[in-house]
This record gives C-alpha cells, structure tokens and sequence, in this order.
C-alpha cells in the first residue's frame, strides 16, 4: 500500500502523469495569451464574429488551465505557473502579433491540434493507472475539442 498516493493510485504512474499534465498545462497557457492576442488585435470584415469567438475560446481555456492544475494537485504534485516553464515546455510557440482573422484560425487548429495529440497521449496512460478521474477529463476535453476543430475549419473552409 505504501506504493499508492492519497487516491489510491500508484505514485510512479501518477508522477508520470502529473509530469504529462503539467506539459499540457504549458501548452494551454501559451495557447490562451495567444487567443487573447488574437482577440485583441483581430480587424477586418469579421471582427465582431471573431471577437466574440476568441473571448469564448480564452474563457474556456482559463478554465481547463485551472482544472488541469487542480488535478496535479489531485495528484499530489505541483502544478508548474511561471510564463518562463511554459515557454520552455510548450509545443505551442508563442504567436507574434495577428490581425487577420484566417491567420489567427489556422494558429488555433494547430494549437488544438498539438492539444488534441497531448491529451490522447494522457488519455493512454491514465487509462493504465486506473485513473478514471484524469481519464474522465481528457475525454470530455476531445470530444469538445474535436467539435470546435470542426467549426474552426469550416471557417477556413479546411478539413
């Protein structure tokens, strides 16, 4: 029993977990500065459409920042939160300044792109552990997910 955390899991694979966590939890910090860059700077014929769909996808992504975090904690580990890991540990880079809303869209299908990848990968391994909680979470993150790559493209009119 001395192998098992708090919650019963083993601690070698929630470590591994919570170091996979806080990678996606890098990822989405870097990916919600961005949409809020491109919030803050879209123009053009769409503005008010995108404006509007940036705040939603940086609203949703504040949150899912939160809960990755609180489910490190869940697991016994810390939760990374300086800008300086993050840039180190993202795959998503960080965006320059975007004004043109198409640009902005592909910026965002690959960032879920990249996200998408990332969660599956966690999904594997907390399937492995047993760890139906952080299992839970990664399959409701898709599934949302999967559907806004899914209008995002249509945007951009790519499949």
């Amino acid at each position: 029993m001395s192998d098992l955390n708090q919650i019963g899991l083993d601690k070698a694979k929630s470590k591994e977990l919570a170091e996979k966590l806080n990678k996606l939890l890098a990822n989405y910090s870097v990916f919600y500065q961005n949409t809020r860059g491109y919030h803050w700077n879209i123009k053009g014929d769409d503005f008010f459409e995108l404006h509007v769909k940036f705040e939603e996808l940086y609203n949703d992504l504040l949150v899912k920042i939160d809960e990755v975090a609180e489910r490190i904690l869940t697991l016994n580990h810390s939760p990374n939160h300086r800008y300086s890991g993050y840039i180190e540990k993202s795959e998503i880079a960080e965006s320059n300044r975007v004004a043109d809303g198409k640009t902005a869209v592909r910026e965002i299908l690959n960032a879920f792109k990249t996200i998408i990848t990332l969660q599956r990968d966690i999904l594997e391994l907390s399937d492995e552990a047993g760890d139906e909680g952080t299992n839970a979470l990664m399959s409701d993150y898709i599934r949302e997910q999967e559907k806004e790559v899914w209008m995002y493209s249509s945007y951009v009119d790519e499949n």
